[in-house]
């Protein structure tokens, strides 16, 4: 039997959101790494006219569930764009980056 299948037919899942959470983290930037056992996110929040950058949040996600975050990124973008139109990228970012965050081994 599929995994997905036995888990929907099981008890709910009671997800809980800190009051510190909730507001959420701005982010502009994102770098991403990854080795045989793990990607990781770390969320950058740049702003004009300061040269450090810094990390604000850091995801460590095994393979499989990097690929279903992709897939339900994708997916909600399609609804997005058909709910509010097509989202532009405006420019490409060329910012030299002096990065010293993980490397991509294992």
């Amino acid at each position: 039997m599929d995994p997905q299948k036995k888990q929907k037919k099981g008890k709910p899942i009671e997800i809980e959101l800190s009051d510190s959470e909730a507001t959420g983290t701005y982010s502009n930037l994102v770098m991403i790494t990854h080795s045989p056992s793990e990607f990781v996110f770390d969320f950058i929040a740049m702003m004009p006219a300061v040269k450090k950058a810094k990390v604000v949040k850091r995801l460590v996600l095994t393979p499989d569930h990097a690929k279903r975050l992709a897939s339900a990124l994708m997916d909600n973008i399609r609804k997005y764009e058909s709910e509010h139109g097509q989202i532009t990228i405006r420019e490409k970012l060329d910012v030299p980056l002096n990065y010293r965050g993980p490397q991509p081994e294992a």
